[in-house]
């Protein structure tokens, strides 16, 4: 009898001893096939861009677009970009004119298309912070929804009159146009009335700064677009040497303010970021 308790504990205690390299086996396996991803599982790939990076590149499409289009239309399309029905002379071509003839329209469609998605991520980023910050107050949460609706309008409206342009069917390039004004106009005065109740009840210096130039490139977007619509007027009105030249200034200037005011979004989420981040579907192969 105590033999045979003696042969059971040393199997016992054997049993144990075989035991423990099979477990550590095991787990060193385990810890494998979840680094190297032999199952087919790949891992994220997670990719983060401060909001101000991001605020500057979607901004910087259009502008660097403009600026190429109306380039290359003054040194080698003048005439056909600066000429008009009134047939004076004029020494600046219009954005549409500009934009219409080729390469231009390519390149100018490459930078609105390519800009589009975060202009529309970028609305519904306001959008939910202004729902966050006024969430028991019924008028502003109001206007916030206006507001969405026509920053949309407002890229919907540049979309259009930029993939339809003056050559082709003048009338929907005209809409497109007019829809842009109207809603950028509109979508900057809703977002004014906003950030001045939040610069009220905010400590930020950010806030502050952001509503005073939120305000004065408003102004000078409302002062722009008056100069050009006077000019346009006077230039068909007249066929005024000239005129056309200034309208086509004051349209630059109308643009330029635009993006300027959208630019201000650096200061309101500063210490933001943007994450993308690749899903990968849970299959084996």
């Amino acid at each position: 009898m105590e033999d045979d308790g003696s042969n059971s504990g040393l199997l016992s205690s054997s049993s144990i001893i075989r035991l423990k390299p099979v477990i550590n086996r095991v787990k060193t396996h385990s810890k494998m096939l979840q680094g190297s991803n032999i199952l087919g599982h790949e891992r994220p790939v997670v990719i983060r861009l401060s909001y101000t990076t991001f605020v500057l590149g979607t901004v910087c499409l259009p502008l660097l677009g403009l600026i190429t289009c109306v380039f290359i239309s003054s040194v080698f399309h003048f005439d056909d970009s600066t000429g008009t029905h009134c047939q004076v002379p004029n020494y600046l071509p219009s954005i549409s004119a500009s934009i219409s003839l080729s390469p231009e329209c390519h390149i100018w469609r490459f930078c609105i298309g390519l800009h589009s998605a975060p202009r529309f991520l970028v609305a519904v980023t306001y959008f939910k912070f202004y729902k966050t910050r006024f969430a028991s107050r019924l008028l502003e949460s109001s206007l916030s929804c206006l507001n969405l609706a026509f920053s949309i309008s407002e890229n919907l409206g540049l979309l259009l009159l930029t993939y339809v342009s003056s050559n082709e069917t003048y009338f929907v390039h005209k809409e497109g146009f007019v829809l842009f004004i109207v809603s950028s106009l509109i979508y900057m005065l809703i977002t004014c009335r906003l950030w001045k109740a939040i610069k009220k009840y905010s400590l930020s210096p950010e806030d502050a700064k952001s509503h005073h130039w939120k305000v004065r490139f408003l102004l000078l977007n409302i002062s722009f677009c008056a100069f050009a619509g006077f000019f346009y007027w006077k230039h068909n009105m007249y066929c005024q040497s000239g005129s056309y030249t200034l309208f086509a200034l004051f349209e630059y200037l109308v643009v330029f303010s635009n993006m300027a005011f959208h630019l201000t979004a650096v200061w309101d989420f500063k210490s933001r970021e943007v994450m993308v981040i690749s899903c990968s579907d849970d299959k084996d192969f």
